[in-house]
């Protein structure tokens, strides 16, 4: 399946084969919903909405349950881990992941596209 995302023509199979293809660009820490905070399971820190950039968020929707809506999204703090967390989209997903992800659109814009580059198009 053919896709429009960012401007570039994407081909996403699946969120196992995203998720390969960013981990590949350097994406390798997973991070989890802690409160107001993201914690970062790799070097054990927390970071508040201010110190983490989301660089692309990839939407998958399943093609026969909508229960398998999830969104991937594409994480690297101001201290350097790059990482990736993992939420259900529409009725499963998570309030505190939807929360923090509020407060990080309130704060920053999307990586400006010259350095897009580092993660996508993913193919």
């Amino acid at each position: 399946m053919k896709l429009q995302a960012n401007d570039r023509l994407t081909e996403m199979s699946d969120i196992t084969a995203c998720l390969k293809k960013v981990e590949e660009r350097g994406f390798t820490d997973q991070f989890q919903a802690a409160g107001h905070y993201l914690y970062c399971v790799g070097n054990n820190r927390f970071y508040s909405p201010e110190n983490i950039t989301v660089v692309n968020y990839y939407r998958f929707e399943g093609s026969s349950n909508p229960d398998d809506m999830a969104i991937l999204y594409a994480i690297e703090t101001f201290d350097g881990p790059k990482g990736t967390l993992i939420d259900a989209y529409g009725y499963y997903a998570c309030d505190e992941v939807g929360d923090f992800m509020i407060a990080v659109e309130n704060i920053h814009k999307k990586m400006p596209r010259h350095n897009w580059d580092s993660v996508v198009p993913v193919e």
